[in-house]
């Protein structure tokens, strides 16, 4: 199934993307966690580590607002696209989309967005 003319995402997709969305959020927290954990263990004094940290979830908050925030299936191939960039999702899970969907955001990926 190819991508509707109203630029909306097909309602499969949508639920499989609200499904996904979860996990991947989930996923994206951990890894932000993780590397936050380890600027505990650098080399840097305290100061230059809190910028650091401070820079990183700056990074991560943008990214998540980018993806997760104001879903809607208007919005959903914008979102899924910044999503595999930041390869918060990845190209296995893009590959459960339908193929008019993949396409879509495969060109939205390449293009910067």
């Amino acid at each position: 199934m190819h991508a509707n003319t109203r630029g909306q995402i097909a309602e499969s997709d949508w639920k499989l993307w609200r499904a996904l969305s979860k996990e991947a959020l989930e996923r994206h927290c951990q890894k932000t966690l993780t590397e936050a954990a380890s600027l505990e263990k650098g080399g840097d004094s305290a100061h230059a580590r809190y910028l650091k940290l401070y820079r990183l979830l700056q990074r991560r908050d943008q990214e998540i607002a980018d993806v997760f925030n104001d879903p809607r299936r208007s919005r959903a191939y914008l979102q899924i696209a910044l999503a595999v960039r930041s390869q918060i999702i990845t190209r296995a899970e893009l590959a459960k989309f339908s193929e008019g969907t993949q396409e879509v955001v495969e060109a939205l990926a390449d293009a910067g967005g």
